[in-house]
């Protein structure tokens, strides 16, 4: 009796994962977790549309034998099989008779964000024999329906492209899981052995008693191979600056001492100085904190951090990613002649109800995620502190008697809101709205005990932004156009004084891309930012009336000063990426016009960046460019507030390094660079002589000349299943002088020679425990001595004053500190548990984070940085 081969009939869905290659601006290779400049969606799955029966092989037909052929196929943009591998080999002329069949196969195109684009999937072909037909066929079995739906268990998330089989044998019913995570069997009544398998996920397996003609519908969880890291490569990236760190939301969330916050990460990278925990200022290669640019989804905003150094001012969950550049940035950032930090957040979910509830000491917070309609989604986010209420229980008493009142409140939100517009073949619309905001306030009280006078101080920052993001793809040629709005206040009151800041901001910006050739991509675009500025203040009059020694310190008459100023600031740029071979060009150009108070001025800053891939593993980079900062509005307002001659800041830098890959998840980046400031502006500033006897000081002026040069190295461990982490190490050296001034360069007070940091996480192989530590050496920051040889006191001022020595010629003592952090998570069907206790400064380290005088100079008090200091968290999310 002739054996015939049956073909599997349910190869129509997808098999597997994909490996999408994005068509978004620089899209590249990266190893990532849930993230990219913008996150590859697929939106269509490939379809088998023809499928080719494969020869059987010669005598295994005869002699009964069927296998099962494990493959990656891999799909063009056509939908024909450009290429076929064979994952796990059966042998007997099988695996050569499935590439062959499967080379003819031809499929329905993929497309990644509406955009047609190569894909590779898993497929299996399955060789089975059919039963010789029976002279009288037996009555047809009853059979019953199995219909539902695969899910992750711990976020119920949809899981496509499962299959789900009755039976062991290889002829079993089976099918397999659509975009939704839906399937339906058609099965013989009685008892069925469920089994289903997707990649990525441990085998889920159950019994169903069915009787004849019942439909039932089912909802299988499964549960992720890998509960800890998951590492996901989404094609090469270009690389357009020699340094760009980029971390993802896997890194972000899980570093000690960071509290799970992503942002504070960034502190932990080369070329970022430590600045004090009260202050959290980005210091980036020397530069003052003002000269780095810190963009949220492209939108400048004011802070990063609440409180200074506090939690970041985004929801761990809202983020995607943070790139942090050090320098040498492209033309398509400006306004700084330091680095940038942009901070990207993600769409919200597309297949179901997604959130988050996270506690600890500090704030509670929540996320939300969901799908509204085809083609939409909304993300919510909200934080609240209350650290205010805990504070008063930890501060100690004064053995003086006197009180001490420090009450910090923060809150913060995020809004999404991500739609698809137009569709067609080659063309496609998308776009978001968002909106976001944070205020902090502090209020310090101190009075009585030893303290010489009482002391109030309040202040408040406080910042929304609404912006748009409008993306347009059309073939080769991608449009994104992204208007904001903003209004930023700040507010600080120090005894009768008082000072009241409002800005309103009116922006947008234009980044267009044309891929010309295979090797020729050609970038413009235009960035402006209009600001009305509004600013009052309560300060008191010059002239003291003096109260009779010995007393209080002198009271003087209030004055109000208000001023409104109006600031633009536009620029054009210009970048083209030629590829030749291993060598990679993009020279690019930025030209930017600002008018500040009514005066216009300048500037235009060429860059080169040039990139030779010697090895798959090896390069060499380098990059030299200058970059222009425009003075505040209120600096170029009229004497005696500002200066109307003042221009821009400006900066050459300079850099080159190399990329050494020993494996595929170890890396190595060694670089140098040399930053030179010029232009920089200095308060006071220059003295004019009138000519008649009399002289006139300018409030500021372009006078500040600044250095920094050092090297940078990063050896990382990418994401894998079990471990990630880094050590990062920077040797600088940062000096300033004045220009015109006999005195050479001096050290900055943002100087550190050494900074060392070593970070790392691994999952631990018992009970899902993850384990992470983070260690830290830093050289004490300059400072000026203070030399007393006599008490100085001045009675006009009523006041003491202090001697000092060379400025900058000490240092504080050295920071060094040991964080560890331990994570456990509890999945259940419909939601996750994380338990984490992430403890600063293990052992107990003393640090010096600033220095205090006493009221007559006579003695120097350190102030301590954080003691040893636990936290315990816990965060649900489903």
């Amino acid at each position: 009796m002739r054996k015939t081969l049956t073909p599997l009939a349910a190869l129509v869905g997808v098999l597997c994962t994909f490996s999408a290659w994005g068509q978004a601006y620089e899209g590249a290779r990266r190893e990532e977790v849930d993230g990219g400049v913008h996150q590859p969606v697929l939106t269509r799955a490939p379809e088998l549309l023809g499928f080719v029966q494969a020869d059987y092989p010669p005598g295994a037909a005869e002699a009964g034998k069927t296998a099962s052929v494990k493959m990656a196929v891999t799909i063009d943009v056509e939908g024909a099989v450009s290429d076929v591998s064979v994952v796990e080999p059966v042998g007997e002329g099988f695996d050569e008779a499935a590439v062959t069949a499967v080379k003819r196969f031809r499929f329905s195109p993929a497309e990644v964000d509406g955009v047609p684009a190569p894909v590779t999937i898993e497929y299996v072909y399955h060789f089975t024999l059919a039963a010789p037909p029976p002279s009288e066929a037996p009555p047809a079995p009853a059979r019953a329906v199995l219909k539902g739906q695969l899910l992750e268990r711990g976020s119920r998330g949809w899981v496509e492209g499962g299959t789900v089989r009755c039976g062991e044998a290889a002829d079993a019913p089976e099918a397999t899981s659509d975009a939704e995570g839906r399937f339906t069997l058609d099965v013989p009544a009685g008892t069925c052995q469920v089994r289903a398998l997707a990649q990525g996920f441990r085998l889920f397996h159950t019994d169903e008693s069915l009787e004849a003609g019942e439909t039932r519908e089912v909802a299988y969880y499964l549960m992720p191979e890998a509960v800890g890291y998951e590492t996901v490569v989404r094609g090469a990236r270009d690389k357009k600056e020699v340094v760009r760190r980029t971390l993802e939301r896997q890194e972000l969330q899980k570093v000690p001492g960071t509290f799970g916050d992503p942002i504070r990460v960034v502190q932990n990278l080369p070329g970022v100085a430590r600045a004090p925990f009260v202050l959290g200022q980005l210091i980036v290669r020397g530069a003052a904190p003002d000269q780095t640019l810190t963009l949220m989804d492209g939108v400048e905003v004011p802070l990063l951090y609440h409180l200074g150094g506090g939690p970041s001012v985004v929801n761990a969950e809202f983020l995607d990613r943070v790139d942090f550049y050090p320098g040498g940035f492209g033309a398509r950032y400006g306004r700084a002649v330091g680095g940038v930090v942009d901070v990207a957040t993600r769409k919200g979910a597309t297949d179901t109800l997604h959130g988050s509830v996270k506690v600890d000491l500090l704030d509670a917070g929540f996320f939300v995620e969901a799908p509204i309609g085809k083609g939409m989604s909304v993300a919510v986010a909200a934080r609240r502190s209350y650290v205010d209420a805990l504070i008063p229980l930890v501060l100690p008493e004064d053995p003086e008697g006197g009180t001490l009142q420090v009450l910090p409140r923060y809150w913060d939100y995020q809004a999404r809101l991500d739609f698809g517009g137009l569709r067609g073949e080659a063309k496609k619309s998308t776009g978001y709205l968002m909106a976001f905001g944070s205020e902090d306030t502090l209020q310090v009280v101190a009075t009585g005990g030893g303290r010489a006078r009482d002391l109030t101080v309040d202040t408040r920052t406080l910042f929304h932004r609404v912006k748009g993001d409008w993306t347009y793809r059309d073939g080769n040629f991608t449009s994104v156009f992204t208007p904001f709005g903003g209004f930023d206040l700040a507010a600080f009151d120090f005894g009768a004084a008082k000072l009241d800041a409002e800005v309103f901001s009116l922006g947008g910006r234009e980044l267009a891309e044309w891929e010309l050739s295979s090797f020729f991509t050609a970038r413009a675009g235009a960035d402006v930012l209009f600001e009305h500025v509004r600013g009052k203040a309560e300060l008191p009059l010059l002239s003291f009336q003096y109260v009779a020694f010995p007393g209080a310190e002198p009271k003087a008459e209030m004055q109000t000063l208000e001023q409104v100023v109006n600031g633009f600031d536009g620029a054009l740029f210009a970048e083209g990426e030629l590829e030749l071979g291993p060598v990679t060009v993009t020279p690019s150009l930025r030209g930017t016009w600002a008018r500040k108070a009514g005066q216009g001025m300048g500037a235009l800053d060429p860059r080169l960046f040039a990139r030779v891939q010697a090895t798959e593993r090896f390069a060499v980079k380098g990059s030299v460019g200058l970059y222009s900062q425009a003075p505040e509005a209120t600096d170029a307002l009229g004497a005696p507030w500002g200066n109307p001659g003042i221009l821009f800041e400006r900066a050459l830098q300079a850099a080159v390094g190399v990329e050494q890959r020993f494996t595929d998840a170890i890396s190595v980046d060694v670089t140098g660079y040399f930053n030179r400031r010029f232009d920089l502006i200095l308060s006071p500033g220059r003295t004019i002589d009138n000519g008649d006897g009399t002289y006139t000081q300018e409030a500021n002026s372009n006078l500040g000349l600044g250095r920094a040069y050092g090297m940078e190295v990063m050896l990382r461990h990418d994401v894998t299943r079990d471990f990630f982490g880094w050590v990062a190490y920077t040797l600088n050296r940062s000096e300033a002088r004045r220009a015109g001034s006999d005195n050479g360069y001096l050290l900055t007070a943002f100087d550190q020679s050494h900074i060392l940091t070593a970070v790392g996480s691994y999952r631990l192989p018992w009970w899902d425990l993850e384990l992470g530590a983070r260690f830290r050496y830093v050289t004490g920051r300059p400072t000026t001595p203070e030399l007393q040889y006599a008490d100085l006191y001045q009675a006009d001022a009523n006041r003491y004053y202090g001697f000092y020595g060379d400025a900058g010629s000490a240092r504080l003592r050295p920071f060094q500190q040991l964080d560890v952090r331990l994570d456990k998570s509890f999945v259940f069907d419909r939601w996750t548990l994380n338990v984490y206790v992430d403890v600063q400064n293990v052992y107990n380290a003393t640090n010096v984070e600033a220095t205090l005088n006493d009221y007559r100079f006579r003695d120097v008090f350190e102030v301590p940085g954080i003691p040893l200091l636990p936290v315990v968290g816990f965060k649900g999310s489903f």
